[in-house]
């Protein structure tokens, strides 16, 4: 990621990160299990609103510590890992990225630019690789 796409992944959050966990939790799972039903049993463990809080906790810590991305590597790595437990497949990164990006575009209308999807798509894909590399190597 370049330094400008950090800083508008870092500016476009701001709006997103005032709203109440579980309205932002609500549209960003709606939308996953609408685009992948065959997901819902992997979030069987966990009530949505509580997997909301989790979800926006952990965007928080990663979009916060961006320019420092290698003191959030190993986090995200070990996130990785214990998502491997609950079932989760390389294949379902792609389907958060989609619905993590239209719920973000869903949140920041007007404010969605191109410009700022390339960013959260640059930051997503850093992220889901790091991850998906961490659960090959584990």
């Amino acid at each position: 990621m370049t330094f400008h796409q950090i800083q508008l992944v870092k500016e476009s959050y701001q709006p997103v990160a005032v709203l109440p966990a579980e309205a932002v939790g609500k549209l960003f799972y709606d939308r996953l299990f609408a685009i992948a039903p065959e997901v819902r049993p992997l979030f069987s463990r966990t009530s949505i609103p509580d997997q909301s809080k989790k979800l926006l906790a952990t965007l928080t810590y990663v979009v916060t510590r961006l320019d420092r991305l290698d003191s959030v590597v190993p986090d995200v790595e070990a996130l990785a890992r214990r998502h491997v437990h609950y079932g989760v497949q390389e294949h379902h990164y792609v389907l958060v990225g989609q619905a993590l990006l239209w719920t973000l575009e869903q949140g920041l209308g007007e404010a969605w630019t191109p410009e700022v999807q390339a960013a959260w798509q640059a930051c997503y894909t850093l992220l889901s690789e790091t991850m998906i590399n961490a659960t090959i190597m584990a």
